[in-house]
């Protein structure tokens, strides 16, 4: 496949323990990949999800706070230990990591829209590694009611920035092999789905609920992130982000997860 910029979203579940706490191993190959991938000559922007659940389990506390408030500061906590991370573990590939944090009105204001592009563009020609996500501390919209969530465990988030930095491919890691025509979990004739081409009906009531306790995503804002990917003209794959170097298979042109592509339609 190929693809010179890509954007690659990481979800709460992918990059945790079930207790919440960073999973340090994985997080440590997924971004010497994406490091790789770098030096290999790709563009990458890396989306990632977790600020909330990582500063739970960072600041100690027992469970997911329900005020506001406290899951505004727990994201402000677990946003820092994030990126303190990843910037630790990129320098020791020689690849800078940036921060940029995001809400709804960065895609709906023209000059912030055309800074964050300016912004985007720069960072990728510098070859160093943008890690998004969005700022749930200061927008409330973004956490305050969890089931319409703005952008869903930052889904939808990656779509548009795709869509906004004209990627050529957006890779979905989720703890899930792809999209399946029913919910794996609960449904043993439920069958993997290679390749879609058009989000129909169908589908669209394949998907299950929500996704994991840590995160808030699902396959119902998934297919979300498909629609906005395919209507800009971009391959959209979900693969299991357990192995991250699934990422070298899937540039090799390997068929791994879903591959959400128009080019399937004629």
């Amino acid at each position: 496949m190929e693809a010179k910029r890509v954007v690659v979203k990481v979800g709460t579940s992918t990059l945790t323990h079930e207790s919440g706490a960073l999973y340090l191993e994985h997080i440590e190959k997924l971004v010497r990949v994406l490091c790789d991938l770098i030096g290999a000559g790709h563009e990458v922007i890396f989306v990632s999800s977790g600020a909330i659940a990582v500063g739970v389990s960072s600041a100690g506390l027992p469970e997911r706070p329900e005020s506001l408030r406290e899951k505004q500061a727990a994201a402000a906590v677990g946003q820092c230990r994030l990126m303190h991370i990843y910037d630790k573990i990129a320098a020791e590939y020689g690849v800078l990591a940036a921060q940029i944090l995001l809400t709804r009105g960065d895609f709906d204001d023209p000059e912030r829209k055309n800074n964050l592009l300016n912004t985007i563009d720069t960072l990728l020609t510098w070859n160093v590694l943008p890690v998004l996500n969005e700022n749930d501390s200061v927008c409330p919209k973004e956490i305050e009611a969890e089931k319409t969530r703005v952008f869903g465990d930052n889904d939808a988030l990656s779509a548009m920035v795709a869509r906004l930095a004209a990627a050529d491919l957006l890779v979905l890691m989720t703890d899930s092999d792809g999209f399946f025509t029913g919910d794996p979990r609960s449904d043993p004739d439920a069958r993997l789905l290679t390749r879609v081409s058009e989000l129909t009906p169908q589908l669209l009531g394949a998907t299950g609920g929500a996704g994991t306790r840590r995160g808030t995503g699902g396959m119902v804002t998934k297919l979300a992130a498909a629609r906005i990917a395919l209507d800009a003209g971009i391959d959209m794959v979900i693969v299991n982000g357990r192995d991250p170097s699934v990422l070298y298979r899937l540039l090799r042109g390997e068929t791994v997860g879903t591959l959400f592509s128009r080019r399937f339609a004629q």
